[in-house]
């Protein structure tokens, strides 16, 4: 994306990124810096970490800031755009920061708004295919209301999201702010933690201790793995999307592209597969080991991205044959 737009406008946008030392979050920081805007990272570690953002340091456009965004956010002069990523996203915090997991879904999600509002900056807002529950259809749809247990392990989670959803969608009506909601399905690559919980990460660890890959259930269950470049790509084409002809700056109505927009690879696979899969790209001895499903665990799980094909002009590019051999081989250099 070249930096002048239309008719030599300059189209550099200030962009605040909360949970940018995460796992997605770093990632998407690394691209807005590579399309040449200055990025202002704000996250507590609580799941981030100083690593993922290291080699952003000696840009001068970039800025790291310690802060929770449960705590008001206060960010001198002009501001384009808000991304709001912050959250625990792993089953393994579900339980383990319940709690903050629904307040950075209820009061970080009001305090990021809040900000947004104050600059007339666009909002961009990270949701999660978990707004769909276990869902009964399938794939799933922006149009389909999901089938969440409220009151389940994974609630925290996914009641913040779908809480955090209503509030932006009333931010948009009440002030006309320019709030986008992205929801990201299963997305995996370089920089997850090792202990993350999620199945990629476990069984890659498991893979290259030589241990047993733990399959929950039968093993049927699929999930639609999204590739990390090919998701920033989407939360940045979403993000930048009419940026030229706004410049970025005082964006008090909607666009159109508001969404809610589904982001992921539709390309669906079970447990089982990515397990052998896993296994064979590795070179393990590990075997499958089988155990109970957990409550509320997602039988099906595939995004109809339609959408965003259609508004964004996006699809996934990385097969997940080419993600795993990159991700293996993070895990491997990392120690992981």
């Amino acid at each position: 994306m070249d930096r002048l737009g239309l008719g030599g406008v300059d189209t550099r946008m200030r962009i605040v990124v909360t949970g940018g030392a995460g796992f997605i979050g770093s990632h998407l920081c690394e691209r807005l810096l590579s399309l040449g805007h200055t990025v202002d990272c704000l996250d507590n570690l609580s799941t981030g970490s100083f690593n993922n953002t290291a080699a952003l340091e000696k840009n001068l456009h970039f800025q790291f800031r310690l802060h929770d965004v449960t705590e008001a956010i206060d960010v001198d002069g002009a501001v384009d755009a808000v991304v709001h990523l912050a959250s625990p996203a792993s089953p393994c915090d579900f339980a383990r920061m319940s709690l903050e997991t629904l307040s950075a879904g209820s009061v970080g999600t009001r305090n990021a708004l809040e900000l947004a509002k104050d600059k007339r900056a666009r909002f961009l807002f990270s949701s999660s295919s978990e707004v769909y529950g276990d869902p009964n259809i399938h794939p799933q749809n922006e149009d389909y209301w999901g089938n969440v247990n409220p009151v389940g392990p994974r609630s925290p989670y996914d009641e913040a999201k779908r809480f955090s959803e209503a509030l932006v969608a009333a931010y948009r009506r009440r002030f006309g702010l320019d709030a986008r909601i992205a929801r990201v399905f299963n997305t995996y690559g370089p920089r997850m933690r090792p202990s993350d919980g999620r199945v990629i990460p476990t069984f890659i660890g498991q893979a290259l201790r030589d241990e047993d890959l733990t399959i929950f259930g039968t093993g049927d269950q699929t999930r639609s793995f999204c590739y990390i470049s090919d998701m920033v790509e989407a939360l940045a084409r979403f993000l930048l999307a009419d940026a030229e002809a706004t410049n970025g700056r005082g964006c008090p109505q909607a666009s159109g592209l508001d969404g809610p927009i589904n982001l992921g690879n539709p390309h669906e696979t079970s447990i089982k597969d990515l397990a052998r899969m896993v296994i064979a790209l590795t070179g393990s001895k590990s075997r499958l080991a089988w155990k109970p499903l957990p409550v509320d665990d997602p039988k099906l799980r595939c995004p109809d991205i339609t959408r965003a094909n259609q508004q964004l002009g996006w699809h996934p590019q990385v097969t997940l044959a080419e993600g795993l051999k990159a991700t293996i081989g993070y895990f491997r250099s990392s120690g992981g």
